[in-house]
Parts: structure tokens; sequence; C-alpha cells
């Protein structure tokens, strides 16, 4: 007994001393002096400077042109011209008419100039609405447009919250792998006491070599998991940078109603989400459209009028004005207005259907991100437990193996089920993390 304990004391000893070499060789963590990413400056950075929002933009301002110029048809159009021309003036007899005699077979290629300064002015005056309906169908479309700003703002905001808690959960991955590497070198220093003091069997040295090499590779594996999460990152932030940089370790906060009333959740969802909004307008912009192809068929009344002055030099001009009183009464045209009421009437039934669609994912939406929540918070919990009690067996299978009663394989067994729940319990706290933002986004919430 009294050689059984000296060699446990030996091994102890042993473990201690290797265990005060790898803390020596350690030097300090390179992440402790990086800088350090937060949740909200991700969501910030994204919404500064992702290109999707600069398309949006883009796109919205190219709808507020149209409405624009499709408002230009009810104001008056006022123009200017100039033109210097120089023409032959060969005398072209008229059917019935009487040639002068000294124009009789006479015909010439000498020029003669003419300088003409005009302007044209027009006014529509009464179309029975189609044109009025048209400006306001385009000013509906770019209201929609503009909507459709504030979705691409909320799905980048959304894309960065995933990809930021993704890079959390790699980021935490890390850190089990490091725990399991430390304790395969605590284990290997453990054993290769025991070893060499006799009380366990060579193969037991081996196979808690092979256990620390794993361990590596898997730590090798998280940290490039990482970095690669990291640069998805990056780029749902719309930045260029090193992925040198940590991440905080930030989470985000119950949401207001998330463990209440489905319906109260839905019916707010239908009311703030931007997409409910934009088609919405859109429905609003097809059924002006169709009220603009429906006026097609009525007559529309306009003035116009001009002012010239024009004469062969400058010096010799002549003034002339003219005005016009016209009513247009479109009689037939070929089907052709028939044809844009087909399409318009259609167009509308589209955004019928899109506006149901959106409604109906709009409680998919809510339904998937609350049931989400409910669960990640399950899933929390259980693993919470499940990490408690696997710890427990390994500190039992150390103690046992201590001893000389367990096994090299049990000991290992005890390791990878703390391994394991601690990957479980980081892979529900990201569910929860993402199901949070998910129903940020379902709800219509900007935050």
């Amino acid at each position: 007994m009294r050689h059984g304990a000296r060699q446990m004391a030996a091994a102890l000893a042993l473990l201690a001393t290797a265990g005060a070499a790898r803390a020596a060789d350690s030097g300090p963590d390179p992440a402790a002096t990086a800088p350090v990413v937060t949740l909200t400056e991700a969501v910030r950075a994204a919404r500064a400077h992702h290109p999707a929002l600069e398309l949006a933009r883009g796109s919205a301002a190219s709808v507020l042109g149209a409405a624009a110029s499709a408002r230009a048809s009810l104001l008056p159009q006022l123009n200017g011209t100039a033109s210097y021309t120089r023409a032959t003036s060969n005398f072209v007899p008229q059917p019935g008419g009487t040639v002068p005699r000294a124009a009789q077979g006479t015909t010439s290629w000498d020029t003669e100039p003419l300088w003409r300064f005009g302007l044209n002015a027009s006014q529509l005056v009464y179309d029975f609405g189609e044109t009025i309906n048209r400006w306001k169908a385009a000013d509906a479309a770019a209201d929609s447009a503009g909507q459709s700003v504030h979705v691409t703002e909320a799905q980048v905001a959304y894309n960065a919250r995933v990809a930021f808690f993704t890079a959390r959960a790699a980021k935490d991955m890390v850190g089990v792998a490091r725990d399991a590497l430390a304790n395969q070198e605590k284990h290997l220093g453990q054993v290769q006491g025991f070893v060499e003091v006799g009380t366990h069997p060579a193969i037991d040295l081996s196979q808690a070599r092979a256990d620390r090499a794993t361990a590596q590779l898997q730590l090798i594996n998280a940290e490039n998991t990482y970095a690669v999460a990291k640069a998805m990152l990056n780029q749902a932030m719309g930045i260029e940078r090193s992925v040198d940089y940590d991440l905080a370790n930030d989470e985000l906060p119950a949401i207001e109603g998330e463990e209440g009333a489905v319906e109260t959740l839905v019916d707010d969802a239908k009311q703030s989400r931007p997409e409910m909004a934009s088609l919405r307008l859109n429905l609003q912009s097809q059924q002006l459209g169709l009220r603009s192809a429906h006026d097609m068929n009525w007559p529309n009344l306009s003035l116009s009028g001009s002012v010239n002055e024009s004469g062969p030099y400058l010096d010799r001009m002549t003034w002339n004005f003219s005005g016009l009183v016209l009513l247009s009464v479109p009689f037939f045209q070929g089907g052709a207005i028939e044809a844009q009421v087909r399409q318009a009437r259609g167009q509308v039934r589209q955004a019928q259907a899109q506006l149901e669609t959106e409604r109906q994912q709009v409680r998919l939406d809510v339904e998937q991100a609350r049931l989400g929540i409910r669960a990640a918070k399950a899933a929390i919990a259980a693993s919470e437990d499940a990490l408690v009690n696997t710890r427990d067996r390994l500190n039992l299978a150390e103690g046992r193996y201590t001893t000389g009663v367990g096994s090299i394989i049990e000991l290992g067994d005890a390791q990878i089920a703390v391994t394991t729940a601690a990957a479980q319990k980081v892979q529900a706290e990201y569910q929860l993390s993402t199901a949070r933002a998910q129903l940020l986004k379902a709800l219509g919430r900007n935050d």
C-alpha cells in the first residue's frame, strides 16, 4: 500500500510539473488584444455599407423619377425652336390650278435661305381622368418602392444578426474545443505519470496521445470555422476588412410579446411589416392603372398654340401666330385599349394574390420564430442539465481512473460526452438568438 501511495504521489507531481510548463509556454492570448466587434456595431455597419441598400435606393429613385415624368403630362408644355434652312423655290403646280406664265417650264438649282424662331405651347384640358390616374398609379408605385427600401433594410439587418450569431457560435465552439484539448492534455500528463511509475499499461498512453491529437484537430477545425464565419460576417456587414478581430459575447434580449398570444403578434406584424405596406401600395397602383386604362375609352380635350418669326434674313423677319383646340375621340384603336384594360386587370389580380400570399407568409414567419424561441429555450435548459451531468461523469471517470478502477476508454467516453453536451448548449443558444432575430424581422421591428 505504501508503495502504491508513493507511485500515486510521483504521478501527481509529474502531472503538476507538466501543467506548469504548458502554462509558461502558452504566452498571452492573441484574442485578448484583438479589436472586438459588438452586435450593435455589426448591424450599424450593415445598414451603412451594404450594397444591397444602395441598389434598393437606386431602384426607388428610378421609380420616383417615373412618377414625376407621369405628372409632367398634366402640366403646361412649352418648347422653343430655332432653325435655318436653304431650299429651292421651284413652283409646284397643283391639280386644277393655274400655272403662272413666269413659272411655266422654269426650274433652278438656286436656293434661298429661311430663318425661323418660334415658341410652341400645349396644355391638356380634360381626358376623363386617364392622365391623372396614370400619375397617381406611378406615385403609388414610387411609395411602394420606398417601402421596398425598408424591406431591404430589415433583410440586411437580419442577415447581419444571423451572421454575427453564427460567428459567435463558432467562437464558442473554439472555446469548447480548447477546453477539450486542455482536458486531454491533463489526461495525457496524468496517464504518462501512471505509466512511468507502472500503475497503468503502456497502451493507455497511446490512447491518451491519440485522444489529444484528435482534440488538437478539432481545435484547428473550430478555429478555421470561426475565421470563415467572420469572413461571412464581413460580407453581411458590406465591408472589406481582415478577420483579425474578436466578437463580443452579445445576445438578443427577450422580445416583448414573444410569449404572448400569436394572434396579437400576427396582427402587429401585418400592420408593421414593410412588405405588407409595399404590397398594399402596389395593389393601389395597379388599381389606379386599371382605372386609367378604362379612361382611355373617353375623349380628351387639349389646347395648343405657337408663335414664330421667320424670314430669309435676320433683319427681314415676319411674325405669325396660331392656336388649336383639339378634341380627340378614340372610336377604334384596333383593340389596343381593350388589350391594355385586360393587361391592367391581370396586374390587379397579381397584386391581390401577392398581398394575400404575404399575409400568409407573415403568419408563418411569426409562428416559426415563436416556436423556434420556445424550442430553443427548452433545448438550452436540457443542454445545461446534460452538461452538468456529463461533467460529473467526467469527474467520476477521472477519479476511477486515478484509483485504477476505471479504464482509459471510460475516461475518453466521458470526455467526449462533455464536449458533445457543451456543443449542444452552444447550438441551442445560437438557435435562440437567431429565432429572436427572425421574430424581430417577422414583426417588422427594425430595431
